[in-house]
């Protein structure tokens, strides 16, 4: 009979100079965000997103808020990916924008925002440095 040795649970992610630009850049994302459900959803003569959009936003971004925080402090890869992941669903949210008559400032900025999703993502899940 032969002993097999018990799992190491792996150590936690040192976050290199790259990891903590991009959560620091996911957490102003997510500041940003938070309010979305306080704003009213109908700007006058244009129909904003839909009240049930705008609470997702919220919760998602508070989701994400609270994974930056934990990922930062403890290393845990696992909340990094959470982290990323409600903030790119937030970002989806926004893309019916390119499909409606809004104007064009609103167009760049729902632009805008899937490129800085997508920085911080990249910059994020790229490898750590191993502790």
């Amino acid at each position: 009979m032969t002993a097999t040795a018990a799992p190491t649970a792996s150590a936690p992610a040192t976050w290199s100079t790259k990891n903590k630009v991009g959560l620091g850049l996911a957490l102003f994302y997510a500041v940003t965000n938070l309010p979305a459900a306080f704003m009213p959803p109908d700007t006058g003569d244009q129909a904003g997103p839909p009240m049930a959009i705008l609470w997702v936003c919220t919760v998602l971004s508070a989701i994400a808020l609270v994974a930056c925080v934990v990922a930062w402090r403890t290393g845990n890869r696992a909340a990094a990916r959470l982290a990323v992941g409600s903030l790119v669903v937030v970002t989806l949210t926004s893309l019916p924008a390119f499909f409606v008559d809004v104007p064009a400032a609103i167009k760049i900025l729902v632009a805008a925002g899937v490129v800085f999703t997508l920085l911080f993502s990249v910059l994020v899940l790229s490898p750590a440095k191993r502790g």
